[in-house]
Parts: C-alpha cells; sequence; structure tokens
C-alpha cells in the first residue's frame, strides 16, 4: 500500500466548503463523511478532510488559526500540463475561491495560486523537468 497524505482542514460551512472542492475536482467519500466532516478524495493517495470548526478543535490543543488572515501552509499539487492548471483555477474561481497570485513562469515549471472558502491556500503547477535548467 502507498503512503497516502491527509489534509485537514477547517471550514466555516461544511457544505458550501464540499460544493467547492467538489467543482474543482475532488469527489466525496460517503463513508467518511457526515454533518462534521467531509471526506474528500482527489487521487489514491491525496485526501481532504474537511471539517467543521468544532470538529476540527478536536484535534488540536492550540488556538485555530483564521487562514483568511494568516498563512501557515501552501498546499501544492501538480497537474499533467498547463492546461489542466488553468482548467483547475479557472473552476476554483467559477467556484467562489479567488487567485491569490499573478500567475508565475519560471521556464521549467509554471504555477498559479488559489485560496478556498476558508482562505486555505493551494498552489497547482506543471513541471517539464526535461526543461529544468542544468546544473
Amino acid at each position: 500500500m502507498s503512503t497516502q497524505v491527509f489534509i485537514n482542514l477547517p471550514v466555516a460551512d461544511l457544505p458550501k466548503a464540499i460544493a467547492f472542492y467538489t467543482a474543482i475536482g475532488f469527489t466525496n467519500n460517503p463513508d467518511f463523511t457526515d454533518h462534521t466532516a467531509a471526506c474528500m478524495v482527489y487521487s489514491n493517495e491525496i485526501f481532504v478532510m474537511l471539517l467543521t470548526h468544532d470538529k476540527f478543535k478536536e484535534f488540536i490543543n492550540r488556538p485555530m488559526a483564521d487562514a483568511r488572515k494568516t498563512a501557515l501552509v501552501i498546499h501544492s499539487l501538480s497537474m499533467e500540463n498547463m492546461d489542466k492548471v488553468n482548467a483547475f483555477v479557472e473552476k476554483a474561481v467559477a467556484a467562489g475561491g479567488k487567485e491569490t497570485m499573478e500567475p508565475q513562469d519560471l521556464g521549467f515549471m509554471q504555477q498559479r495560486s488559489i485560496e478556498d472558502l476558508d482562505g486555505h491556500l493551494w498552489e497547482v503547477f506543471y513541471m517539464d523537468m526535461s526543461a529544468m535548467p542544468q546544473q
């Protein structure tokens, strides 16, 4: 079994967060979803657990940060090509998210940045290793 990554995010409105993540390509796993949490599947290895604030607080022993005011983590997803990067960002913006930075082109890598409805930061990128500068 490969290692799986579960990202736990506190959300203010669980149904709206589920709709947002569904719109950008995640699917809901109903086996791990109830009125306090939703398991959103991106791939066989990547999962986002959307947790109501009260549920999220059950897992921490310190104050919960407001992602709209502070940045602590940027979640990054690689895409197969720039068309998929652009489609992901367009879906996110159409679903109520915001593009937070100007698109970046580093030659071998292009990236775009968004935030979800609760201010959680995501970066989507395409990397062409054949264009990576040689050292």
